[in-house]
């Protein structure tokens, strides 16, 4: 253990609304205009359920877990405990490796959403990567944006939980209207068919379940967060269920107001996705609201992934699997801050690239979701194996459930790095980018190690 703990400052709600609010995103509500005309309505739709409770199933073993250790890491003390050392790394570092990849986008969406609103941040000297300009107006609003969330962070988690509960109820309430308008409104055909005649629809819906599952993380983060929660331990496996359920149910039910509300044809030819649906029916106050979402989400994920990132470099520090200098607890504030410290500098060293790397970082971010979501049923299987009198407040009357999600998230990763297929990563790009992830973590295992 680190010399003093982590203090526990965060309320029931709170943590509800971190691990919720922390998967609710902010680019969904936009890129469904570029996912409807890649998937068709029907693929990113039904993948997100698809995704949905496969989420569920896996957060069975999480909610398990997370009671009977309710330590700052959460996967990295049940595959420590499970594995040793090299269980703890490969669980830690696959779900960090999915953090940080949806951090380094939030970088630069924060200002390209900023942008719409005032055009020219996004003008003046730029560079390109991936064939997307960043210019360095909006680069620069980034970094500040990402400085602003870091220094909350620092801080410690009772204010960052408080600032994220403010931002969450005002997510949902909007959400809530979106959803009574767009169905109220809207018509069963403006979503069916679902696909477009030319597309194969089982395909379809299984390619997006990757990116889907990027969309779906940040529920994890109650259990990478547990020893700070003043809630009874007991308690904190409903939450990651619920958490989730919530999460999902947000998620599809604003994404098929807005194909129900408008063509979904023609949403995909729109720039701004459920914000321009809307605005088309002649509701440009609620397409303002769905912009707001964009808004809050970027800032609930935001908040809450940079939150459970410092947590897991922490607790790998803590474990002795990385260098114990990460272990260290601000003497004041009570937070992981030299790996707080460490969480910034990985997210603006991967920031820059912009938003040309959506694709990179939903597709890379999906691979080590699905990997880490895998390892942890095999993490549960282990414990009951060498720990059968261990026993918290949720417990799985029957292990199938969450072992067969825990397959099917195994299954889905392995399928994504076979080059060639209709859901491999791309070539060569997220494979170098995966690799250099892999070097980086062994490096760090060994440096530790020594």
């Amino acid at each position: 253990m680190a010399q003093q703990g982590l203090k526990p400052s965060i309320s029931t709600f709170g943590i509800i609304s971190l691990g919720a609010g922390g998967v609710i995103g902010s680019s969904w509500i936009y890129t469904n205009s570029q996912f409807f005309h890649q998937y068709g309505a029907g693929g990113e739709i039904f993948g997100l359920l698809a995704a949905s409770i496969l989420a569920i199933l896996v957060s069975l073993s999480f909610a398990e877990l997370s009671t009977i250790y309710p330590k700052a890491g959460g996967e990295v003390v049940y595959g420590y405990e499970a594995f040793g050392k090299k269980g703890g790394l490969f669980a830690g570092w696959a779900l960090l490796g999915s953090y940080l990849s949806a951090l380094a986008f939030y970088v630069t969406a924060s200002s390209m959403l900023l942008s719409q609103i005032i055009p020219k941040i996004a003008t003046g000297p730029a560079y390109s990567f991936a064939g997307a300009k960043v210019h360095y107006t909006e680069l620069i609003l980034g970094v500040l944006i990402t400085l602003f969330i870091f220094a909350i962070n620092y801080r410690g988690a009772n204010l960052t939980s408080n600032v994220q509960i403010v931002l969450f109820v005002l997510l949902i309430l909007i959400g809530i209207i979106l959803i009574v308008v767009g169905f109220s409104h809207g018509k069963p055909s403006n979503f069916w068919p679902a696909f477009y005649d030319h597309q194969t629809k089982t395909p379809e819906i299984f390619r997006f379940i990757l990116p889907a599952m990027t969309f779906l993380t940040g529920w994890e983060s109650i259990g990478v967060m547990a020893e700070e929660v003043k809630t009874p331990a007991r308690k904190i496996g409903r939450i990651v269920v619920i958490a989730i359920m919530i999460a999902s149910a947000y998620y599809l039910l604003v994404l098929l107001a807005s194909a129900w509300v408008h063509p979904w044809q023609s949403t995909a030819m729109m720039e701004m996705g459920t914000v321009d649906a809307f605005k088309a029916e002649g509701f440009p106050i609620l397409g303002t609201a769905a912009f707001i979402i964009a808004f809050l989400g970027l800032g609930t994920s935001f908040l809450a992934l940079f939150s459970t990132a410092p947590r897991l470099i922490y607790s790998l520090a803590e474990q002795k699997i990385l260098p114990s200098y990460f272990a260290k607890v601000h003497p004041k504030y009570g937070t992981p801050s030299r790996a707080i410290v460490m969480t910034l500098i990985l997210v603006l060293a991967l920031g820059w690239l912009g938003k040309g790397a959506l694709t990179y970082f939903l597709d890379i971010g999906g691979f080590l979701t699905a990997l880490a979501w895998g390892i942890n049923a095999f993490n549960l299987i282990a414990i009951r194996k060498k720990h059968p009198e261990l026993k918290g407040g949720f417990r799985n009357k029957h292990l199938s459930l969450p072992v067969i999600g825990g397959v099917i998230a195994i299954l889905i990763a392995l399928s994504t790095i076979i080059p060639g297929t209709s859901v491999s990563l791309v070539w060569p790009y997220e494979y170098v980018i995966l690799g250099i992830w892999i070097v980086i973590g062994l490096v760090s295992y060994f440096t530790g190690k020594k």
